[in-house]
């Protein structure tokens, strides 16, 4: 096993993600996503400045403590960046991801496990994965309104910067996922909803009920947005954020992924903080990206 194969199995810890990408929801349900030109601001919502308090004592150690930090006005996506916008930036830049030249990690949903301890019983490496095949070339090309996925830190910031942004904070990304919400559990209150993100309903990893209207990835901005109408900012995908996980080159990501599950992880929450490889995509973690405003 060579070091990138290793690398889907150490900590991908995730939420993960599974691979069929059934969809029982109509696509008019969805968010229709214009196209706009590379600098257009269209489709961004302004954050307003402010104290939030991010954090959670309530779940998993890595949230703690709660703390409130101030955060500077800013713009940001309102859904994540799909397969299709991500096109325009390779066909003007011919910009080749890392998932082309190496590959990346891909969920496989088992039958049974014999231990939930061993991740490699539903992760494999697959060379042949990347944005363009989010589940390996057997698994079908990426669907123009989904997310795009495999993609690396290194890839989200070529794209950002192509675009004239960048990345949000973990910080900046809580703040926008709240939505104006003080200190609630969830994007939409203090109770779960799975009308109102895409996350995993049933057994993880070896039954997914749908019960949200979809197995697998949905199209961008197929549930209600938050109070500051960002759609997605639970479930669906991980998105990547510019921090870091404390000692090491990986990034903070955030919101968990429609792989999320209440029996194993609970992380589709806007507390919820894990570490992505930087070296490697999955195909359950995406971005979005802001614009700062200067001398604010």
């Amino acid at each position: 096993m060579n070091h990138m194969q290793a690398n889907v199995f150490q900590a991908i810890v995730l939420c993960l993600a599974v691979s069929a990408c059934g969809n029982d929801q109509p696509r008019n349900a969805c968010l229709d996503v214009k196209h706009v030109e590379a600098s257009s601001k269209q489709g961004m919502v302004r954050i307003p400045a402010g104290v939030t308090q991010i954090g959670s004592e309530r779940f998993q150690p890595e949230e703690r403590p709660k703390r409130k930090v101030y955060v500077p006005a800013f713009l940001i996506d309102s859904h994540e960046i799909t397969n299709a916008e991500f096109q325009r930036f390779i066909d003007a830049t011919g910009y080749r991801t890392v998932g082309e030249r190496e590959g990346g990690g891909v969920f496989r949903q088992p039958t049974s496990v014999a231990g939930m301890d061993d991740i490699r019983q539903w992760w494999v490496f697959d060379k042949s994965a990347n944005w363009r095949f989010p589940h390996g070339q057997s698994g079908g090309r990426a669907r123009p309104n989904d997310p795009v996925v495999q993609v690396t830190l290194e890839d989200a910031l070529a794209y950002a910067h192509w675009r004239g942004r960048d990345l949000p904070t973990e910080e900046e990304w809580e703040r926008a996922a709240r939505g104006g919400l003080r200190d609630a559990e969830y994007t939409w209150g203090d109770k779960p909803d799975q009308k109102k993100a895409n996350y995993w309903q049933g057994v993880f990893p070896t039954f997914d009920a749908g019960a949200d209207g979809f197995k697998g990835v949905a199209p961008v901005g197929c549930f209600p947005p938050n109070g500051y109408g960002l759609y997605d900012m639970a479930g669906n995908v991980w998105e990547l954020t510019i921090s870091k996980w404390a000692g090491s080159k990986n990034p903070v990501i955030k919101g968990g992924s429609w792989l999320c599950a209440d029996n194993y992880c609970l992380r589709y929450r806007p507390a919820a903080r894990q570490s992505a490889d930087y070296t490697m995509g999955t195909d359950h973690v995406g971005f979005r990206t802001v614009i700062r405003f200067r001398n604010k």
